[in-house]
């Protein structure tokens, strides 16, 4: 049966102790600033099934090399600015990547199955492809959250008729980035809806 897993990893998981202390940095000061208590804060990424085939979808920074075919890799975007994106290390990339592995994706706190048909499945892959390769960690559609790799997994969701305003955060969590993603694929059309089951 074709389906959607959507996965909520904590930042920093999997040993990224300097990704885990940066994270908690920007969060303390976020809240303050929000007047609110500090949130645990999660990244996201898909397993797509449909049909014979299998897919991962998420997105990483920084580029590991430039051996992009062997991950998938469908869109590459700049960190911070455009000019510091010459540089590899300031590059994310965004992948959809055949039978391919999420490496801390057993450190998921939540998980959540998208019933959907082959068409949904292949309308989120080719979202995928289309994603828009804005600044990441910059607010460039003026949400008041950056654009990040949950921007890529709500955008591509939202652009496949995903109903992605339905999804719960993890309790107690925040997905920075997430509503970036909706606005950027709001003016482009949401197809139908999928329907959701939490597990």
């Amino acid at each position: 049966m074709s389906r959607i897993d959507l996965y909520w990893i904590p930042v920093g998981a999997g040993g990224r102790e300097i990704v885990r202390i940066c994270a908690r940095l920007y969060e303390i000061v976020a809240a303050a600033l929000q007047r609110r208590k500090p949130q645990a804060l999660f990244h996201t990424a898909l397993v797509i099934t449909g049909g014979s085939a299998r897919r991962v979808v998420e997105c990483a920074w920084p580029a590991p090399d430039d051996d992009l075919s062997s991950r998938g890799v469908v869109a590459v975007g700049p960190v911070f600015t455009r000019g510091l994106g010459k540089l590899r290390i300031f590059r994310y990339e965004v992948r959809c990547w055949d039978d391919g592995v999420i490496a801390d994706l057993g450190y998921a706190t939540r998980s959540l199955r998208i019933s959907a048909d082959d068409a949904t499945v292949e309308r989120v892959v080719a979202a995928v492809a289309s994603v828009p390769n804005h600044c990441w960690g910059r607010d460039v559609l003026s949400t008041g959250e950056m654009w990040n790799s949950n921007s890529v997994i709500s955008y591509a969701l939202a652009i496949a008729g995903v109903p992605v305003a339905d999804i719960e955060m993890p309790a107690g969590g925040r997905a920075p980035g997430w509503i970036s993603g909706i606005a950027a694929a709001v003016p482009e059309g949401m197809g139908p809806s999928a329907t959701l089951f939490r597990q």
